[in-house]
């Protein structure tokens, strides 16, 4: 029997399907609409491939004019389409810019159209219309039927491959149509190069060059198919100024060699009845790279093997934790879960081949190479998640990213990369805290040449006002409109270069990145007691205003949210905020006051929803700032509004996340808190609390070891923290330490309905700051 995701949800809530079973608490359709951009379609764990069906091909941009609604397609689908284009491999997983939609597939029947048509006039197109009650979604795995064909369309996948299985009505010519044209934020010209082969009636080959995001994409692909092909040929939407002796061949007919800078082929099958298996194998390498991939991955497995593989891929994941408590908050807790483990992506062949930044071809070798680096967002809780459920993974991340560096011209870590391209998008050198916290954390990282990167990562001078930030001690606005939370975010990423500096007992290091780290001073007005826009003169922006995101010194954020990021050195923030009454006045504020919808309006990522007074859950420069009363006299405060933003922010319905999940970092907020602490600052090895979710929660630490989660009594009602054991001891301070879990441990919240205003911290059992 199939269940739709709405069916699902409900037997979900009524009980009847075992707890144990955690593939079937997930809701890959959660996020699909407003600021989500999610993909509902079939992928493995950080797989490369993400097969899923694309509902709309609005371009990025007509004739240099930017189309407002492209954003909304940044995953590809759109839940509230009633067409689809077609199933794409190549998708990025809740990302506030977007790219890919690589090797564009559709099943067709009758008279061929060479066009994707438009969402008024389907019918002038390829596309077909659809309807929920047909689709199916689960990990590894989508199922929808496209009405105008009759086609049921099934999708599963391994790392590298993508496989379909199209079931056509009886006697029908069976059709496919391969667009090699077609990709997510598209444009006239995106498309540089494409070229296929075929090699025989069940083998296509090829690749195609794009000029998107990543500014020179190589996709691969070799694709096996179960029947053989009767006859083909393609249409080249934009005419060749130059075809040289190749005029000597009628090349749209039975031709075996296809090219052009917008091609879309077609082949036909006959009418046997039997369903077409379709195996899309990619690379980053070669097209000889794509068929090792899919012989490894594929050669011999039927469709439901694979599928049947697929889920127990996500079976094992997703088994790193095991939660007890209220259906409906289980299937939001393993969405998450199963959100965080999308990307980054694997991105090497599997004789361990890749294309490196330079684009040239690297052997990976004792790691695994990685790519879809969201870093800006990822470095917050992504990464040090992975620090405590999969340290291994974390590793081959570290190196890849080491690996990023040496292959760079700049000599610099990731900023935003994805299939070997830098694409420089968001502001600071983040990678430095992903390599600080995992060498925190004492992972098998070479300390050496990861200090060397970071060091070398913070001194590219012509980076973001870097050489005026060195010079001035702060990025200057009329060098940098993002100039102040540019500054904010170098500092606590120097801090991060001072703290691994420590370990390595380097002095000099030690001394510059101190003071680096103490620029955040500089860019804080002293009469407002904000953060404020400065001139290279050292003068203040004027007029200027709290509330604005736009041109006043930040980029997806503004002075009020801002103004709080100083992870590194909290108890100086409060400082220069004029002492603890005041700072959590303004906390209270920020989570208290109306913000006028004219702040946000041109803001394309941030709706109502989203906004808890002026608090902007979807922007990720506010993840931390829950959790900042614990450095205050009403540290209790943390408890009421982490739980608040769980309850409002994430839900278990399609439109269920108040923004972009960006690559995994709002699920794996949602992860952390829901254990009851979140690093505030990558890199110290503590984790401050706040309070669980859950009665109960199992997480692995380790082979055989085990993080116990105790809480049994909480509820919405009852989630004020009353006391807390460690390993069955009174536990007395605001923080645990990775330490203190690392190896697994028993911890045990006794909880209340009321705040335990008793329950405040002596200065020593506060959190880490670097001002003493």
């Amino acid at each position: 029997m199939k269940l739709s995701t709405l069916t699902l949800s409900f037997l979900l809530m009524s009980g009847v399907v075992s707890a144990q079973e955690k593939v079937s608490f997930v809701n890959p359709m959660i996020g699909t609409v407003k600021m989500g951009h999610t993909f509902p379609g079939a992928c493995v764990p950080h797989g490369i491939v993400q097969l899923s069906p694309d509902t709309d091909t609005i371009p990025h941009s007509i004739n240099g004019v930017y189309q407002k609604d492209t954003y909304k397609y940044c995953a590809g689908y759109q839940h509230d389409d009633n067409t689809i284009v077609g199933f794409s491999h190549t998708h990025l997983s809740g990302t506030g810019h977007s790219d890919l939609g690589d090797i564009l597939i559709v099943p067709v029947t009758g008279e061929y159209k060479f066009n994707p048509g438009v969402a008024d006039k389907p019918r002038s197109g390829y596309r077909s219309h659809f309807s929920h009650d047909t689709e199916v979604s689960r990990p590894g795995y989508y199922e929808v039927v496209l009405d105008d064909y009759k086609v049921k369309a099934q999708l599963t996948a391994t790392e590298r491959v993508g496989v379909h299985k199209y079931t056509y009505p009886a006697n029908e010519e069976q059709k496919l149509l391969l667009d090699l044209t077609h990709g997510i934020y598209n444009y006239d010209g995106k498309v540089l190069w494409a070229s296929l082969r075929v090699e025989n009636d069940t083998l296509i080959t090829g690749y195609r060059i794009t000029n998107g995001w990543a500014r020179e994409n190589y996709t691969y692909f070799a694709i096996s198919l179960s029947k053989p092909i009767k006859n083909y040929g393609y249409v080249d939407r934009e005419k060749p100024k130059y075809t040289g002796f190749w005029r000597k061949f009628n090349l749209q007919k039975n031709f075996p060699e296809i090219a052009g800078r917008k091609i879309v082929s077609h082949f036909e099958f006959g009418s046997d009845n039997s369903p077409l298996i379709i195996k899309v194998a990619l690379s980053g390498v070669s097209t000889e790279g794509a068929l090792k991939n899919l012989e490894a991955e594929t050669k011999g497995k039927s469709f439901d093997k694979i599928v049947a593989e697929a889920s127990s891929k996500w079976e094992k994941e997703l088994n790193v934790i095991d939660v007890e408590g209220d259906s409906d908050k289980k299937t939001m807790f393993y969405t998450s879960l199963y959100h965080t483990m999308i990307n980054p992506s694997v991105y090497q062949d599997v004789d361990g081949q890749y294309r490196g930044i330079d684009h040239n071809i690297h052997q990976a070798k004792g790691f695994t190479n990685y790519t879809i680096f969201s870093v800006w967002d990822t470095y917050r809780a992504l990464h040090p998640l992975f620090n405590i459920i999969n340290r291994e993974r974390s590793v081959d991340i570290v190196n890849s990213m080491i690996a990023h560096y040496e292959q760079s011209v700049h000599k610099a870590l990731p900023v935003w990369s994805h299939m070997g391209n830098e694409n420089w998008c968001m502001i600071g050198y983040h990678s430095v805290s992903v390599l600080a916290d995992a060498i925190d954390k004492g992972l098998n990282i070479d300390k050496k040449k990861a200090l060397e990167a970071m060091i070398s990562s913070s001194n590219v001078d012509y980076y973001d006002g870097t050489g005026e930030y060195k010079k001035l001690g702060y990025v200057p606005f009329d060098k940098n409109g993002s100039g102040s939370s540019i500054t904010l975010e170098y500092s606590y990423d120097d801090w991060t270069i001072y703290n691994t500096a420590l370990k390595t007992n380097d002095q000099a290091v030690t001394d510059t990145y101190k003071k680096r780290a103490l620029n955040y001073h500089n860019v804080f007005d002293p009469e407002l007691e904000f953060v404020r826009a400065r001139y290279s003169d050292g003068h203040w922006k004027t007029p200027f205003n709290l509330l604005s995101t736009h041109g006043e010194g930040f980029i997806e954020g503004n002075s009020w949210n801002y103004s709080f990021y100083v992870p590194h050195d909290v108890k100086g923030l409060i400082k220069q905020m004029g002492g603890d009454k005041q700072f959590v006045q303004r906390l209270d504020s920020l989570f208290t006051m109306h913000l006028p919808d004219e702040f946000f309006a041109d803001t394309e990522d941030v709706t109502r929803e989203g906004v808890m007074g002026n608090y902007v859950h979807g922007n990720e420069p506010s993840h931390h700032i829950a959790y900042l009363y614990a450095w205050t006299s009403q540290p209790w405060r943390t408890q009421y509004w982490v739980r608040e933003i769980m309850n409002r922010m994430y839900r278990n319905s399609i439109d269920g996340l108040c923004g972009n999940d960006d690559c995994g970092q709002m699920s794996a907020w949602y992860i952390f808190s829901a254990m009851g602490f979140y690093p505030v600052c990558p890199g110290s090895n503590e984790y401050v609390f706040g309070a669980p979710y859950f009665p109960y929660m199992k997480v692995k630490v380790g082979d055989g070891k085990y993080l116990e989660i105790k809480a049994d009594k909480v509820s919405d009602k009852m989630c004020y923290v009353k006391s807390v054991k460690l390993n069955g001891k009174p536990y007395t301070k605001a923080y645990i330490t990775y330490d203190d879990i690392k190896n697994g441990a028993e911890l045990t919240f006794e909880m209340a309905a009321t705040p335990n205003k008793k329950r405040t911290f002596s200065e020593a059992d506060k959190p880490y700051s670097l001002s003493k």
